[in-house]
């Protein structure tokens, strides 16, 4: 009895504990506010500095609703930044490749910038040769969000409100996404979305990964593990094909933990490097599901994706070459990936495909989280 009694009390030792390492974490939490820099209307941009007290600080701001900083620990406790960007507002005026933005109102493709709803065809801005890409010329990753802090934890909440007619797309479109960080060493990020008038959206977050040093050399050594039977084949300007092939026996496949650039010369196209869909393996639509894990072997850093989505997009940095440069980096070809969790490309245009069409009356809600650990 006394050791039952004795286990019993160092049993709720331990838990006491844990709550009182739990409550001083969220104790440490914050929210800061701070001035990113002006646009040339005058309006300004602000930056929200979100804190875990675990070690994870997450920077925002407020144009393009960009994610501009995340840094973790790595295995010896050591917080790194993994993620590119800038730290002035400049760069990203000057133009930049997504770099952390919220992209939408659709991400991805959409063939030739037509759709048709209802009989009616829509004709959006064309950015991406002859197709509509990451939502046009001035898609949200160019427009200035409403910003405001989250008041419990550590979180910031953006709005936007796109116009009827904006870039094409119809229908008054309302939009808030929260940036938020958890005790467990988590990215979370809600979207939710409202419209008057039928219209398509694909929200996703384009942020640039490098888990070793912030993109100051190559991502062929950190290993993915893809939770994707299939995947799918697109043309020479990536638009899907309407297939969903089997990556069995592909360099495409990645249902075992395997190095990016392992088969990265085996997969077609020029520049050489990953720029697909994968469709996920989702027992019921809309579920939160493991969609990718990524490890770094030199610092032991650790990512996890998980989505409410039914797709995420590899690509590779193919396109980087070397003219951008921050936090004493060289953002160089194959110096970061990007894991965007979205819907199917060019779905508005392909019923085969799960639908990205919105409607009055409906509530968009998507959410993903982004897991970070060290082993």
């Amino acid at each position: 009895m006394r050791a039952l009694t004795l286990t019993a009390f160092l049993l709720a030792f331990v838990q006491l504990g844990s709550l009182a390492a739990d409550a001083a974490a969220e104790e440490k939490m914050s929210v800061k506010k701070s001035t990113f820099g002006k646009l040339a209307d005058g309006r300004e941009v602000e930056q929200y500095t979100l804190e875990n007290g675990r070690g994870m600080t997450a920077k925002v701001i407020t144009y393009g609703g960009i994610l501009t900083s995340l840094t973790t620990p790595d295995r010896n406790g050591k917080p790194g930044e993994v993620t590119l960007g800038f730290d002035a507002l400049e760069p990203y005026l000057a133009g930049h490749p997504y770099f952390g933005a919220t992209t939408g109102r659709v991400a991805n493709r959409i063939a030739k910038g037509r759709f048709t709803i209802d009989g009616v065809e829509y004709k959006l801005k064309t950015n991406n040769g002859p197709n509509h890409l990451h939502g046009g010329e001035v898609g949200f990753d160019k427009v200035l969000w409403k910003g405001e802090p989250v008041t419990t934890g550590a979180g910031v909440k953006l709005t936007h409100v796109s116009p009827d007619g904006d870039e094409g797309y119809p229908g008054k479109l309302t939009v808030t996404v929260v940036y938020s960080l958890t005790d467990k060493n988590e990215l979370k990020i809600d979207y939710t979305a409202t419209t008057d008038k039928a219209t398509p959206i694909n929200l996703t977050n384009h942020t640039y990964w490098n888990l070793a040093d912030g993109g100051k050399s190559d991502i062929l050594k950190h290993v993915l593990t893809l939770n994707s039977d299939r995947y799918l084949p697109a043309d020479a300007q990536l638009i899907p094909t309407g297939e969903l092939k089997s990556v069995r026996g592909t360099p495409m496949d990645f249902t075992k933990p395997m190095e990016i650039g392992a088969r990265m010369a085996q997969v077609p196209g020029e520049p050489n490097g990953y720029d697909h869909c994968y469709v996920l393996n989702q027992d019921s639509p809309g579920t939160l599901v493991l969609a990718a894990r990524v490890r770094e072997p030199e610092s032991g850093r650790v990512m996890e994706i998980h989505t409410t989505e039914p797709a995420i997009q590899l690509y590779t940095g193919n396109f980087l070459d070397g003219t951008l440069k921050s936090r004493g980096a060289t953002y160089k070809q194959h110096h970061a990936f990007c894991l965007e969790a979205e819907h199917y490309p060019d779905s508005i245009n392909q019923p085969a495909f799960p639908t990205t069409l919105l409607k009055p009356g409906q509530t968009y809600r998507q959410t993903t989280v982004h897991r970070f650990s060290v082993e």
